[in-house]
This record gives structure tokens, sequence and C-alpha cells, in this order.
């Protein structure tokens, strides 16, 4: 059978939208610096690192960092970050070389901020899950925060982390 561009499938084609225009601000090299508590009880430890954001197809965006842990060693980690056009909303993945879990998240702009939601093990109950919020927020091109929260048992979101990152000149 010949194939004319009558009978031909259109090719997958993911059209870039304004929300991904966004996720590449992160492309490029970024040092940053962690304060972050393992637990209420637990005092507040600053590590270092640094961070390589790549675009996949101008869709997605691969971040790919290596850093000091608290407690000691280096953690790897790699983020995957898009933006879903059908279901409005912005997905995404986290793995560290530190954990066995699969961080997926979803969730929204909001100006500079960008909220993700996830589920994933609680620190302070073995075996249980807790909700967990990031909260990226650019204040300017070479400068971005992310704030990790996590909700406890009464409701209340509560800070866990803070990631000052500055992009590499």
């Amino acid at each position: 059978m010949e194939t004319t561009k009558e009978t031909q499938k259109p090719a997958m084609k993911a059209e870039p939208q304004k929300e991904h225009e966004w996720l590449h601000k992160l492309i490029g090299d970024w040092t940053y610096e962690s304060e972050a508590s393992m637990g209420p009880d637990q005092p507040v430890e600053k590590v270092t690192g640094s961070e390589s954001v790549r675009s996949l197809g101008g869709i997605w965006v691969i971040a790919e960092g290596e850093g000091e842990m608290p407690g000691g060693g280096i953690g790897l980690s790699v983020m995957s970050l898009g933006y879903d056009s059908q279901n409005k909303r912005f997905v995404g993945t986290w793995i560290g070389s530190m954990m066995t879990n699969l961080w997926v998240s979803d969730g929204e702009l909001n100006g500079e901020t960008l909220t993700l939601n996830s589920e994933g093990p609680d620190w302070n109950s073995p075996g249980q899950m807790a909700n967990y919020r990031d909260v990226i927020e650019f204040k300017n091109d070479d400068h971005r925060t992310l704030t990790a929260h996590v909700q406890g048992t009464d409701g209340k979101w509560n800070e866990m982390m803070t990631v000052d990152y500055r992009r590499k000149k």
C-alpha cells in the first residue's frame, strides 16, 4: 500500500507552551547552599553542591545534581520537570542516590513561583507516607530558591529545607 499525505498519520509532536518557556529559565549550571533539618529535634545542617539543567526537546528539563549530604557523604540526584498541556499541570519526578523512593510531583505556577506536591516516606514514622510540597521561586534570572515542606499529622506544613541556587558565571 502506498503512503500519501492523505493517509499518513500525523507525527507525535508536542508544541512548547509559555509554561515550558518558564521551565527553560532553569537551564544552565548552578551552585547551591542548603540548610536542612532531618527532624523536629535535629540541628540544622548546611551543605553545598552543584546542579546542571538541560532541555529535553524543549518540552522537559532534566536537572542533575551532586552535593554534600547532611551527616556526610555525597548525594546524586536527577529531576525531570515538564508541563502537561492537556491537564494544565506541571509534572515531574525526582530520584536520589540516598533513597529508593521515586518522587512524583504535580503542581502549578503562580507568577515566578512553582509549587509542586508529592507523597513520600515519612521520615519520622517508618513505613508511613507523608505529603510534601516544594516551592521553587525565581528571585532573578541568576538566583532561585527551593523551599521544601512536609505536612505534619496535625495538617500543618512544616519547613524542612531551603536551597539557595546561584547561576554559575
